[in-house]
């Protein structure tokens, strides 16, 4: 009779980056369950066009809109600029379904979406590339769509 543990040893194994790009994957739709996510190092003078996000309660953006920063966040890491400035110059985000209120919030998570990738590939001294990132993503949008927790308005 086999062992309840037997099970274990026919699981495929799971490479070490894979792992860790799930665990990042994980850890980012926790940060995303609030709004808004974390930001560390957060310098008011620079803030910019993202200043009122900090300085008044505002309410959470549609699940749109993290959809779509995901798609932003993807495209920069893919050096995609044309595409990424076609997107903002031409408000393609209103094709999209979302409003002219939600282009703050929308560039604010590409932002750190994007920032947040770069973190890890500085974090692992480059050995998590664009295309990992890019994957990282992809499993971040997933883990969201697949348990409903894209944030609701």
């Amino acid at each position: 009779m086999p062992s309840r543990w037997d099970h274990l040893f026919d699981l495929k194994p799971v490479t070490l980056v894979d792992h860790l790009l799930e665990e990042v994957a994980r850890l980012l739709a926790k940060d995303l369950e609030s709004w808004l996510p974390p930001v560390q190092d957060l310098d008011p003078a620079t803030l910019g066009e993202f200043a009122p996000l900090f300085q008044e309660a505002t309410r959470r953006p549609d699940a749109a809109v993290y959809t779509e920063a995901l798609r932003l966040a993807k495209w920069d890491l893919a050096r995609e600029f044309d595409a990424f400035d076609d997107y903002v110059r031409n408000k393609r985000y209103l094709e999209r379904g979302l409003t002219a209120e939600d282009r703050v919030p929308l560039l604010f998570l590409t932002r750190w979406l994007t920032e947040q990738m770069l973190g890890l590939g500085e974090a692992t001294q480059g050995r998590i590339k664009r295309p990992l990132m890019r994957d990282c993503l992809d499993r971040l949008e997933a883990r969201l769509s697949d348990r409903a927790r894209l944030p609701q308005a």
